[in-house]
């Protein structure tokens, strides 16, 4: 199977801008709150604001794709969305010469993961009922 019919780049597009949208905000804001109060209650309910972003993006994904593949295509927005923008705040805190949370990043990663695969499930749920995208 080739690239072009493994991936559906306006599925991705349409979900990432859905993830952008709704979780890189939260994220951001958790990150600049968690930095500023390491006890702060207010990092935790944003991150939460944040996957909940994640599930709606990959959800986008799932159920706009034509590949047949909603699973992968949720868990990639969900997860190439956070590598991207925690990135950009590991190269920050690195140039800095700030500590990178290593753990707290792969933690969190892995909650996005999940957030995909509910997106992704999320999405299948769609499909299945008929309620198709209209393109």
């Amino acid at each position: 199977m080739s690239m072009s019919t493994k991936w559906d780049p306006e599925a991705l597009r349409a979900g990432v801008s859905v993830t952008v949208m709704f979780a890189a905000p939260f994220l951001v804001a958790a990150r600049l709150i968690g930095d500023d109060d390491k006890n702060s209650p207010w990092a935790v309910a944003l991150i939460l604001l944040a996957i909940v972003g994640f599930i709606l993006g990959a959800g986008v994904t799932a159920w706009r794709q034509r590949c047949r593949t909603p699973l992968s295509h949720g868990m990639v927005t969900a997860g190439g969305t956070f590598v991207i923008v925690q990135g950009v705040f590991v190269v920050v805190n690195l140039i800095r010469g700030n500590e990178v949370h290593w753990f707290n990043v792969a933690f969190t990663l892995t909650l996005t993961m999940f957030a995909g695969m509910i997106g992704g499930l999320l999405g299948i749920n769609l499909q299945k009922r008929g309620m198709v995208p209209k393109r």
